[in-house]
């Protein structure tokens, strides 16, 4: 983002938005499948990637802590109108732990390598390093210690999500490169 366009109130707007947004996605239905230990199939981890490429990774971090507080006081937000502290618990805590994170690695490596290559491949690249590699290394162990799997059983499970991922990062990409060709926004 320019300079001038990251006036405070803006960028309040922005962050809300995309908290907003991320809130959003956990409308559309979750697929639970029986030997994924209690974590969903959602859309959230789209609102996650977008946030750290368009946002940047300390906006994009904002706006999930916002939707994370939202959540842990109960606002029923996350797929599956599941909300309060006790998703900080359950089997999805690792990822929970893991969003923001996430989203700050998705922003830096999109700045890292926006410049280096074209807009499509540096936005997949920092979606599946933030959205996947950071976000399961968060959320294996925490799917490990909630349910007592081992490492490498969760591991195997949270497997299947990740078909769903990659194309969560093509599309982050391909919206992120649409929206800065469309405001022309600086990388």
């Amino acid at each position: 983002m320019s300079a001038a366009s990251s006036s405070l109130p803006s960028t309040v707007a922005r962050i809300a938005l995309f908290a907003a947004l991320i809130a959003a996605l956990g409308l559309v239905p979750q697929v639970m499948l029986p030997f994924a230990g209690g974590v969903p199939i959602t859309a959230q981890t789209l609102g996650l990637m977008l946030a750290g490429l368009i946002l940047g990774p300390w906006r994009g971090a904002a706006a999930v802590l916002v939707f994370m507080a939202v959540v842990a006081l109960g606002a029923p937000l996350l797929a599956g109108g599941r909300g309060g502290l006790g998703v900080f618990v359950g089997p999805t805590a690792g990822f929970l732990v893991g969003f923001p994170i996430a989203t700050i690695v998705i922003g830096q490596v999109w700045r890292a390598l926006s410049g280096r290559m074209k807009p499509m491949l540096a936005g997949i690249l920092a979606s599946l390093t933030g959205g996947m590699v950071v976000l399961y290394a968060f959320g294996v162990p925490g799917l490990a210690l909630v349910t007592g799997m081992t490492l490498t059983q969760a591991a195997a499970v949270v497997a299947v999500f990740i078909p769903g991922d990659i194309l969560k990062a093509i599309i982050a990409a391909y919206v992120n490169r649409e929206v800065r060709r469309a405001t022309a926004v600086d990388a």
